[in-house]
């Protein structure tokens, strides 16, 4: 639809020119699939990463938290299934030698160049690397698809070092690296990316009981980061539709301005990925139930984010057009957890020094216990209303000659546009 191309469109301007993400290496023309964020953005990243990690990890007392090298063995993605499953269908123009995905094209001609296509093959999404000194077949290595393996290859040393019970799992957040095709739909479709997951380990004839109970924390999450419940939809795969690993998926769908698309997801991998490893590397991987007098190889549920998949549906969730003011205004309603600035703090007039000073009196007192709040004196009060609408910024404090008689100053709502006095002693109750 136009409207939803629109819509892409303005998010896309809006995040460059608010510094949330630019185009990768932009000053040498770009490179494909690839994206920098900016310092709104970064911000954006960290605080979802922040409560990811204290909804998944933190707050509960059967996580354990890693941090795996994104390089990994060659003998790791053997095992797992991933040098000869993890792929895509591929199709080339034998005019133009440009490649597509083939679940992506319609019909048989290129969308390029009208030539005709060939024939559908696989193509496998890893980066593989050369490791070291030596130009063999042993110096070949791969950057991760995925974060998971990390978790698998750590699970003895996990058991060695916490001798956890049983269920527990092991959750990371980290870079992964795919190949992609054709990278596509702005920060949707990268060939890099962040992945926030887990492994949570189970006994075989629990893994239904602990699949619904994520599925659940993972609704709440979703909600917890502005994501319009509206828009996610549950769908069941089929089982030539689920990766290789897995037993069953559920993916949460996000109705994105370019289509339907996964967001997130969590699947029953059985024990597929431990056994293979215990198998290929020799290493006993069973958990040793001390209570019940067992040994067995734990069943895995993993629940999977996508970061920037995650952030650009916070992006099209948050968007919003109205009129205020002067007249038509886009803004970005994020919820104050993940809001990059909590609040803007600036004079009304800014050749005024006494305005100046005591902006900036209290924008100090505020950053000591809330780390972002900015300071704004750019363009006249308009203009920063304007600007701190974009970034998403909850409430602008502005001083002005009536502060410096009662201390009192003008807090600005976001979403409403309406203002009120008050006093400087509240101003941190009432943005936090």
């Amino acid at each position: 639809m136009e409207d939803d191309h629109d819509l892409m469109q303005k998010i896309v301007s809006l995040a460059k020119r608010r510094g949330f993400v630019f185009p990768g290496s932009e000053i040498y023309g770009g490179l494909a699939g690839t994206w920098d964020f900016g310092h709104y953005g970064n911000e954006l990243k960290r605080r979802v990463r922040e409560l990811w990690w204290q909804a998944f990890v933190a707050g509960r007392d059967d996580m354990f938290g890693i941090d795996s090298a994104t390089l990994m063995n060659e003998k790791v993605w053997e095992a797992s299934g991933h040098t000869s499953e993890f792929s895509d269908p591929l199709v080339e123009c034998g005019k133009c030698k440009r490649r597509f995905r083939a679940d992506t094209i319609e019909g048989k001609k290129c969308p390029e160049c009208g030539g005709a296509l060939g024939e559908t093959r696989q193509f496998n999404m890893m980066f593989a690397t050369k490791i070291g000194a030596v130009d063999d077949s042993s110096s070949i290595g791969y950057f991760r698809p995925e974060t998971a393996q990390g978790m698998f290859v750590n699970f003895k040393n996990i058991l060695d070092a916490y001798h956890p019970t049983l269920p527990f799992g092991i959750a990371q957040i980290g870079r992964a690296y795919r190949n992609e095709i054709t990278p596509r739909d702005f920060i949707f479709r990268a060939r890099e990316f962040e992945i926030m997951e887990l492994e949570y380990f189970v006994r075989k004839d629990e893994w239904e009981a602990h699949f619904e109970e994520w599925r659940t924390v993972m609704k709440k999450f979703l909600e917890q980061v502005g994501i319009s419940k509206k828009l996610v939809h549950e769908t069941e795969l089929s089982a030539e539709d689920r990766a290789h690993y897995s037993k069953r998926t559920v993916d949460f769908e996000f109705d994105y301005p370019f289509g339907r698309k996964e967001l997130c997801g969590i699947a029953y991998r059985t024990d597929f990925d431990l056994a293979n490893h215990m198998r290929a590397s020799g290493e006993h991987l069973e958990y040793h139930d001390e209570a019940a007098g067992d040994r067995f190889i734990p069943h895995v549920i993993e629940p999977t984010f996508g970061l920037e998949r995650l952030i650009l549906a916070i992006f099209v969730s948050a968007y919003r057009e109205d009129e205020l003011g002067e007249g038509k205004r886009a803004y970005l309603a994020f919820p104050k957890e993940i809001a990059p600035v909590k609040a803007a703090v600036f004079p009304l007039l800014k050749n005024k020094p006494e305005l100046v000073a005591k902006a900036r009196e209290v924008y100090t007192k505020l950053k000591k216990n809330t780390p972002n709040v900015m300071r704004d004196d750019n363009g006249n009060i308009g203009k920063r209303y304007r600007r701190q609408d974009e970034i998403g910024t909850p409430f602008c404090i502005t001083i002005d000659f009536e502060t410096l008689e009662n201390d009192t100053v003008t807090l600005r709502d976001r979403d409403s546009g309406e203002q009120e006095r008050v006093a400087v002693r509240e101003l941190e109750e009432r943005i936090t």
